[in-house]
């Protein structure tokens, strides 16, 4: 195991790893035909399902540490025929929606409950990507479809990480967990944590909403163990969200405030975070980080790679690595000049590194 293993940044990582080769938890580790080399991607798997792994996702409510899509292989290569970039929700309400022959694009769509210029500016946008045809016939944008948008979310599964779950920690994750289990926007919810060897895992001792299922990682992120496994939640019925609740303290007597989540409203809500998921996978870590920094090196760690700091010679967080880190030390710009080695210099190239593994089994491409 590589040092600085103790970071739940970097055990964040190994889990979303361990879920790309490995997922889901029952099935084995080494059977390739349901899971998939890559983040974004899928395999050429010709099983029923398989599936991709992101990471910090969700709504602005609440995020997830990592997010696992399960999708039918064919309707994911449907998917593809829209780009790898995200359809956002402006764009899914104009690709889901637009007819099949040439119609005024306010008679074919839903009104969408905002001002019309905004879907206006949607359709152009759809057109500029090639997702939508569009024509003018006078003063009128008329728009069809160039595809069906497919049906292609089957499940999300949402990963807490916790490497340490002690009571501490169980208590500042159980009301998260009891939010996500009431609105029952993901199908499942884990929580990951480091596995000991211990005869019970401190895990199952600790107040976790019995709804939720325990996953327990080895130091590695090499193999993991079910202790207990989740109940599915019902995603396809109304959902509550809890807005707020009282502490439990001798003085705070109040009651509990939440409202009602429409089945629809949790569809679309899924839809937009899947198609994140598509776009970003887990390895965009360096997105946030500094591959600029003469310190900075991708380390290679079960067939994954984990960032690591030459000048801590440990993996770093991506709290740690920005501009403002004592280490930090701006590659010299002859490197970065005359597309030195391709395209830039090395922290570029651990760039595209990156992106390459993410991509290059995405279906369609």
């Amino acid at each position: 195991m590589l040092p600085g293993g103790d970071a739940e940044f970097v055990f964040e990582l190994r889990v979303c790893g361990w879920a790309e080769r490995h997922w889901p938890p029952e099935s084995d580790a080494t059977d390739d035909a349901t899971s998939v080399a890559t983040d974004d991607t899928t395999s050429d798997a010709t099983d029923d399902t398989t599936h991709f792994v992101a990471r910090q996702l969700g709504t602005k409510r609440r995020r997830w540490d990592t997010v696992v899509v399960e999708t039918d292989p064919a309707a994911l290569k449907r998917r593809a025929r829209f780009g790898r970039d995200r359809l956002d929700s402006d764009l899914l309400h104009v690709v889901r929606n637009a007819p099949v022959e040439w119609a005024w694009y306010r008679d074919a769509l839903p009104h969408p409950g905002y001002p019309w210029q905004y879907v206006r500016e949607a359709v152009h946008r759809a057109d500029d990507r090639g997702v939508l045809d569009t024509r003018r016939n006078g003063n009128r944008i008329e728009i069809r479809q160039k595809w069906p948008y497919p049906d292609w979310v089957d499940r999300i599964v949402a990963i807490e990480n916790k490497p340490d779950l002690d009571a501490r920690a169980a208590r500042t994750l159980q009301p998260q967990l009891e939010r996500d289990i009431a609105l029952s926007l993901a199908d499942e919810v884990w929580v990951a944590t480091r596995e000991t060897d211990r005869r019970v895992e401190p895990a199952m001792l600790e107040d976790i909403p019995v709804e939720a299922g325990i996953l327990t990682v080895d130091g590695s992120a090499d193999s993991a163990t079910v202790g207990w496994h989740p109940r599915s939640l019902s995603v396809g019925e109304a959902g509550t969200r809890i807005t707020d609740r009282p502490s439990n303290s001798e003085y705070d007597q109040s009651a509990a405030r939440f409202e009602y989540v429409d089945p629809d409203e949790k569809a679309t809500k899924r839809l937009e975070i899947a198609e994140r998921a598509y776009e970003r996978g887990w390895r965009s870590y360096a997105d946030t980080m500094r591959p600029d920094c003469r310190q900075f090196e991708l380390r290679a760690e079960n067939g994954q790679l984990l960032p690591w700091c030459a000048a801590k010679h440990r993996c770093q967080t991506a709290a740690e690595c920005s501009g403002t880190c004592s280490s930090y030390e701006p590659e010299p710009p002859a490197w970065r000049q005359r597309g030195w080695p391709i395209e830039g210099g090395p922290g570029k190239r651990l760039q595209q590194l990156l992106a390459e593994r993410r991509d290059r089994k995405r279906p369609g491409e």
